[in-house]
């Protein structure tokens, strides 16, 4: 949202006293420069007291202010991630069907020493690519794209990886006559027995379908303020209480957070973030992401392909089960309580009638 960020465009409205210190800061900065006093010690105070302030803030996010996080506008896109984690990148194009969906970047590249075949949602940096690509709303052709080059990567038996950051699918009438939810379909299908290793990490935001469609795989990781939810909190808030301000409580309802998804088992691994998200440094951000894609890589390229794929059979099946039963024995108890005060409760008798 607009509104959520304040006048300097780096804090968000959250983060008030973290913006004034920094303005603090700046200040004595400047009238050091100028007057040539030394408040070098005023201002390592101020810091320090930054740094305590975010961390007290990052601890404690609220599931809208972690969308807000996952929103913001200097947060590194999946271009900074081919620049700065991707070597000899080599971009892949079309779909041999419709057209070149700018949304979807596909490629091959070298991450660490693992050559890899990447497929990422792409949001553009300025107006122009926003507009190109749909603000990172992909079309058919882009999960066309996608799938194409993924069977072209299992080929040659390079790994696959996927960098998730989409509000969602592209709902225009164009992407729905072209086969959009057919297209996603099969995707899921095709990525769910493709003979090669596949690491999906949601870098931003994880929105519906749209996201679905580039992430099945073997490891699903995400992002430290990243979310991923079925749907974004405003289009959940104008279905349930057809009231867009109600987003951050219908946030806190999807359970969209890193922690309440690995909480609930939807997430192999969270990704630690730089203090103050991922916009506040984002090389350190991106040597987190190289490094856990490097280590989940060799682990497993170690895993026999018919055991790759059984493992992620059963991965993908047993999503939203451990919840299920672990809620089923805590309430056993009570059930059987119930079921053995029914039984306790003694049957009306036949009324006998009378011979007249």
């Amino acid at each position: 949202m607009a509104d959520s960020i304040n006048s300097n465009g780096d804090y968000l409205e959250f983060e008030q006293k973290a913006a004034d210190l920094d303005r603090q800061i700046n200040e004595l900065r400047r009238l050091s420069s100028i007057k040539g006093i030394d408040y070098s010690s005023e201002t390592r105070r101020l810091q320090r007291e930054q740094v305590a302030e975010l961390k007290r803030i990052y601890s404690n996010l609220t599931a809208w202010q972690t969308v807000q996080v996952a929103r913001h506008p200097a947060r590194p896109l999946l271009t900074d991630y081919l620049n700065l984690m991707v070597q000899d990148f080599r971009e892949l194009h079309g779909d041999r069907c419709f057209g070149d969906d700018r949304a979807i970047i596909t490629g091959f590249g070298q991450v660490g020493r693992e050559r890899v075949l990447i497929v990422g949602q792409n949001k553009g940096k300025n107006t122009k690519e926003k507009i190109a690509c749909n603000f990172g709303c992909a079309n058919p052709e882009g999960y066309r794209k996608a799938v194409t080059k993924m069977k072209f990567a299992e080929k040659y038996n390079i790994p696959v990886v996927t960098l998730i950051d989409t509000p969602g699918a592209y709902p225009g009438i164009g992407a729905e006559e072209r086969g959009q939810a057919q297209a996603i379909a099969v995707n899921l299908m095709e990525m769910s027995r493709l003979k090669v290793p596949i690491v999906c990490i949601v870098i931003g935001e994880g929105g519906s379908g749209g996201a679905l469609g580039i992430g099945v795989g073997d490891r699903l990781a995400m992002l430290e303020f990243a979310y991923y939810s079925v749907i974004s909190p405003e289009g959940c808030a104008a279905i349930l209480w057809r009231d867009g301000s109600q987003a951050p409580h219908a946030a806190e309802a999807l359970k969209l957070t890193s922690k309440d998804l690995y909480k609930l088992q939807l997430v192999d691994d969270v990704i630690h973030e730089p203090l103050g998200g991922a916009h506040r440094n984002i090389h350190d951000c991106v040597h987190n992401v190289e490094k856990y894609i490097v280590k989940t890589l060799h682990d497993l390229k170690r895993t026999k392909i018919e055991n790759l794929l059984e493992n992620r059979y059963k991965r993908l099946r047993l999503i939203g089960t451990c919840p299920v039963e672990r809620l089923r024995r805590k309430t056993q108890a009570g059930r059987d309580r119930i079921k053995a005060a029914l039984k306790a409760i003694p049957k009306a008798s036949k009324p006998v009638h009378a011979k007249v």
